[in-house]
């Protein structure tokens, strides 16, 4: 089931994302096995300070959207075996993501985190 987004945020729940490769350095949240990596968008988490940001001592600054994004463990391990429907969810701030694919249009209830 899929939704478009809520009002204000990028992505809605039931959407296709890839994950943007910034080559910020330090320590950045994104592990490097999914930047490049397409996957759904499974839960809306809320809006938090930008912890790239914070980690450097800034702590003000525009909150940012987190989603819990899932990815296919077959398609980021090809190599190695996994069950069809094991999926790995990770936490995953806006500027890190792009449209996969057009979001969905049909409208769904969605919860807020």
């Amino acid at each position: 089931m899929t939704t478009r987004p809520v009002h204000g945020r990028r992505f809605a729940v039931g959407g296709l994302v890839t994950v943007l490769d910034l080559g910020k350095p330090g320590h950045v949240r994104i592990p490097y096995y999914v930047r490049g990596a397409t996957g759904e968008v499974v839960q809306y988490c809320g809006t938090y300070l930008n912890p790239e940001d914070l980690a450097i001592g800034h702590t003000s600054g525009p909150a940012i959207d987190l989603y819990r994004v899932a990815f296919d463990q077959r398609a980021l391990w090809p190599d190695e075996s996994h069950p069809p429907r094991d999926r790995l969810i990770i936490e995953i701030y806006d500027h890190w993501l792009a449209p996969a694919a057009p979001q969905p249009a049909e409208p769904k209830t969605e919860s807020p985190a």
